[in-house]
């Protein structure tokens, strides 16, 4: 096979590769030009519950090795934008991989694609569709560097781990081929950690919005149960209304429609009939009897029944 055609087989096994490490970071595969309407349900609320919680450092960080071999050769970064520890890790390695690509595509006049990541629009946090762009942005520099050092970058062997690829930048006389493959190699952990941190605050926002919920649905019914309350009590009913409606609620809670319906048509299952407080008729001549008892049961199911409380 003529030398060309290896080199280009190679080439394109390398490219392979690149493709293969970005689309295994667990990302959503939409267009880079997506809008704030492609971004995760949660965000609003993300915002909301947690804009002043930033820097909640989920795993690892990056190698100590790798670290320092970025420090060899990385610019300083700035600090006036408070970015979480998550984020501001991903803002530096970008910013190192796209100043190394920059300087490469200066020296061999190679045009330097347009790239649609902001690092600051990672404030208040990361979201999965910034991730998306580093990924995008990520591939279109790769094509520079192919394109400056085909012959040193066809020997990258396609399956290389990160520490392979850490050892191949070791042996690399360019200092900016060198910081742009350390700095690759720290985008994948950062962006790793960062949709880490990023799944663990929805989770916890998502937690959060359901005990709101919940805590609400709580009060509603506590407020309706005390209306149902009130408005027994001032009919005088010769029946607990407290003991009455607790009592309901704790079993309509299992089983609303048998509840009602044995509210309804006998409450003396949820309280009894008290008949000491049932008013003897006739001025007090006729004596209270079971059936007045039963009587009173029967009015205070027709009464519940057409209560709207």
């Amino acid at each position: 096979m003529p030398e060309d055609k290896v080199d280009n087989q190679e080439e394109s096994d390398v490219n392979a590769k690149i493709l293969n490490e970005l689309e295994n970071i667990d990302l959503e595969p939409v267009s880079v030009e997506d809008s704030s309407e492609s971004d995760d349900e949660f965000e609003k609320l993300l915002n909301s519950f947690i804009s002043s919680e930033k820097g909640d450092t989920v795993g690892e960080q990056p190698e100590e090795r790798l670290s320092s071999l970025a420090g060899q050769s990385a610019q300083s970064f700035g600090t006036a934008v408070k970015y979480g520890n998550d984020e501001a890790e991903l803002a530096q390695a970008y910013k190192n991989f796209i100043d190394a690509v920059s300087a490469i595509a200066d020296q061999r006049s190679i045009d330097l694609p347009e790239l649609v990541f902001v690092p600051e629009n990672m404030v208040p946090n990361y979201k999965p569709s910034l991730g998306r762009r580093v990924v995008a942005d990520t591939l279109a520099c790769w094509d520079v560097l192919f394109a400056a050092f085909p012959e040193k970058l066809s020997t990258l062997n396609p399956n290389s781990s990160d520490e392979q690829f850490l050892n191949f930048a070791e042996g690399l006389s360019d200092q900016n081929l060198q910081l742009a493959i350390i700095s690759y190699v720290e985008i994948l952990i950062d962006i790793e950690n960062c949709e880490i941190g990023y799944e663990e605050r929805r989770l916890k926002a998502q937690r959060k919005r359901i005990e709101r919920v919940l805590y609400e649905e709580y009060q509603k019914r506590c407020e309706r149960k005390e209306r149902f309350i009130k408005a027994i009590a001032e009919r005088d009913f010769p029946i607990n209304a407290e003991r009455l409606i607790n009592n309901y609620f704790k079993t309509a809670s299992k089983d609303a429609k048998g509840a009602y319906e044995v509210l309804v048509n006998n409450p003396a299952m949820y309280a009894p009939i008290e008949n000491d407080k049932i008013k003897p008729r006739l001025f007090g001549l006729i004596k209270v009897t079971p059936e007045d008892g039963i009587r009173e049961n029967y009015r205070i199911g027709a009464y519940l029944k057409k209560l709207k409380a």
